[in-house]
């Protein structure tokens, strides 16, 4: 397992460790909702989709290259945000190992 692998899977680890409290706390919808109430929040927010668009243009085009199929990815990006583009990150890791031992 690569470096680069066991760090995505950390992040992963420790972000998902943090979306379950906030999802515990304030409930699915209660995170986005929470955006709208002041302008930084908004700001928050778009600067996130923001992210998540470019993110999901860079996957698609990726998918070419790498090999990886990058739809399921993109539905889970806009769903869940970065958790799409870490497991994307994962898959393209995990199809590139593989190739290096074949």
């Amino acid at each position: 397992m690569s470096a680069r692998l066991l760090v995505l899977l950390a992040v992963i680890l420790a972000f998902g460790a943090l979306s379950a409290l906030a999802l515990m706390e304030a409930g699915y919808l209660g995170i986005f909702l929470q955006h709208f109430e002041t302008y930084a929040g908004m700001q928050v927010l778009s600067d996130l989709v923001i992210v998540c668009v470019l993110a999901i243009v860079w996957m698609v085009r990726d998918a070419k290259t790498s090999g990886v199929n990058p739809w399921p990815f993109v539905v889970l990006t806009l769903a869940a945000g970065a958790f799409g583009v870490l497991f994307y990150l994962v898959a393209r890791e995990v199809k590139a190992g593989a190739k290096q031992t074949a």
